[in-house]
């Protein structure tokens, strides 16, 4: 099987809003379904191992991998070139750009690969960090629509701001944020916190995980935070049927960095664990 070469879309949702995407052709045809990719906070689908991701998952799946419209990430793909749009990225704005692609697949079958039928077949979604957040909360708004959740190093609780951003936020409007390695003052508007306080029902994941009604795997490095190792025990706890795969040696990118320097030994199993649990949730 040759590997898949990307093609780029985009979904325009509103005036100056816009998803970015690729889209990777199964390699064996016709595809088992599609496979939607979400980056993490302060990332995007250029991000260092996330084309390489991509196209090594699009074996049995179409895999389409975007970019939310408020990542701050604008059409150079590369740079934060569009820090006001990532001063206002909500978890609902996330939310409404993965149903936008949701319901393309369902309606393009030129995008998700003609004569496949995509529009018919399963979908699943897989997350990166905040990523995976936004992934499992919109499979437990939609479990119709969702054939099955993977979460690389994923959260289970969507706060990830500080006290200090909160009290600043609430004080001035907006708080900053430094990114470690673009070394930008990354601004956060108050309406973050805002959504999350105001939807803090519908973005419990841990409170909503025993109910899920659809397949759920942790992909998981031993070296990811601490934090987030333990969120991923709590839902387990929460509800057994989550697989729980560990990646030895694997820290919160699995070894990844950008610009990328090559497969790691933890992305390499990584990605041999996904596309054995994709081949078990379609099949």
């Amino acid at each position: 099987m040759q590997p898949s070469e990307c093609k780029a879309f985009e979904l325009h949702i509103a005036e100056d809003r816009i998803v970015r995407g690729d889209f990777y052709e199964a390699a064996s045809q016709p595809a088992m379904g599609t496979l939607v990719i979400c980056h993490g906070y302060k990332g995007f689908k250029n991000w260092g191992m996330f084309p390489h991701v991509a196209q090594s998952l699009s074996k049995d799946v179409n895999v389409m991998a975007i970019n939310f419209s408020h990542n701050g990430v604008g059409e150079d793909l590369l740079e934060f070139t569009e820090l006001e749009k990532f001063a206002r990225d909500t978890y609902s704005r996330d939310l409404e750009d993965l149903e936008a692609v949701v319901e393309e697949i369902r309606r393009n079958e030129q995008l998700a690969g003609a004569g496949t039928g995509a529009g018919e077949k399963p979908i699943l979604l897989l997350g990166h960090s905040r990523g995976a957040g936004v992934c499992l909360i919109y499979a437990l708004d939609h479990p119709d629509q969702i054939a099955g959740v993977i979460s690389w190093n994923g959260i289970s609780n969507v706060d990830l701001l500080t006290e200090d951003n909160k009290n600043e936020m609430r004080i001035a409007g907006r708080s900053y944020t430094l990114n470690g390695r673009t070394k930008q003052n990354m601004p956060l508007d108050l309406e973050i916190l805002e959504d999350m306080e105001s939807n803090s029902e519908r973005f419990n994941i841990m409170g909503r995980i025993s109910g899920a009604a659809f397949p759920i795997a942790l992909i998981q490095g031993t070296e990811d935070s601490e934090r987030l190792i333990r969120g991923s025990r709590q839902m387990v706890e929460q509800n057994s049927s989550i697989q729980w795969i560990r990646i030895p040696e694997g820290n919160h990118t699995f070894g990844s960095v950008h610009p990328y320097q090559g497969e790691s030994q933890a992305l390499k199993q990584a990605i041999q664990e996904t596309l054995h649990t994709i081949r078990e949730m379609l099949g």
